[in-house]
């Protein structure tokens, strides 16, 4: 009886943060999006969706690409990191985590002075005679910008679960023939899986929703569900259309999380 008290008193800080900061959010979200401003029930909101199917479509392509990006650039980096010493390791891994003690608003709008017409890489290139090229207000600033910020996001769920990785089994399957290629992709990969797949929802999910990057990197010339959203909100008071936006959202992380979850329940099994 004691125990079970003692486990109460352990989870109750945990319950009480779940239910004020995700079960409660998410209970005015699906409120707002089904009500009036005067609270009566209507579909009226989801149903006005569908003109939002562009925004929706390019959101999740841009954030498709950085994903996609984001894991051909960190698989290399993370296997580089977890097959080399403990030192080496502890000095790249913080590396990796340096951008992140900055700011997110202060790294993308740094991105502006590199990008912009007469930023660093366009002061350069005109200096040697080439350009100046419109680098900035692109889709590929915009992909940059998301690329560059949540890189970090894909790189350490990779690296966790590489270090893990049982060296006598990628060994194992090089002493029966394997070549570079077949081991790395019928060993590393797919013991790999647990934090490719956490990695892709890490990136996806905040690359799908942002806003401030569009915006700064992407000069406001193409709106995504994040800009959508924060308009709804801090321009327009559409709340109820806000949320009905941010709904859709919502789906999409729990997609994720499932997505995530069918590659993680084996992870005890697969990592040692």
């Amino acid at each position: 009886m004691n125990n079970k008290r003692g486990s109460k008193l352990i989870t109750s800080p945990y319950l009480l943060w779940s239910l004020l900061f995700i079960i409660a959010p998410m209970f005015f979200v699906v409120y707002y999006s089904f009500t009036t401003e005067t609270g009566a029930f209507t579909l009226e909101h989801i149903a006005s969706l569908g003109k939002y199917a562009a925004i929706f479509a390019r959101s999740i392509w841009f954030g498709v690409l950085a994903t996609l990006i984001c894991l051909l650039i960190s698989f290399p980096v993370a296997y580089f990191i977890a097959n080399s010493g403990s030192n080496v390791q502890r000095t790249l891994v913080a590396l990796v985590m340096l951008p992140m003690w900055m700011n997110f608003l202060i790294r993308t709008y740094s991105w502006m002075s590199i990008l912009q017409d007469t930023g660093i890489i366009n002061t350069f290139l005109g200096k040697i005679g080439i350009g100046p090229f419109r680098l900035i207000n692109t889709p590929g600033a915009v992909i940059l910008g998301m690329v560059y910020n949540f890189l970090p996001f894909m790189i350490l769920p990779l690296y966790s679960v590489m270090a893990k990785l049982d060296k006598s089994v990628i060994e194992a399957a090089q002493d029966l023939g394997g070549s570079k290629v077949t081991v790395l992709r019928k060993v590393i990969i797919p013991l790999s899986m647990p934090g490719i797949a956490s990695g892709l929802t890490m990136v996806f999910v905040p690359s799908v929703s942002t806003f401030y990057i569009s915006q700064k990197l992407g000069g406001g010339s193409f709106d995504l569900i994040g800009d959508v959203i924060e308009r709804q909100f801090q321009q327009a008071y559409n709340y109820n259309l806000g949320a009905a936006i941010s709904l859709v959202l919502m789906v999409l992380i729990l997609l994720s999380m499932a997505f995530l979850n069918r590659f993680t329940s084996d992870e005890e099994g697969m990592v040692i």
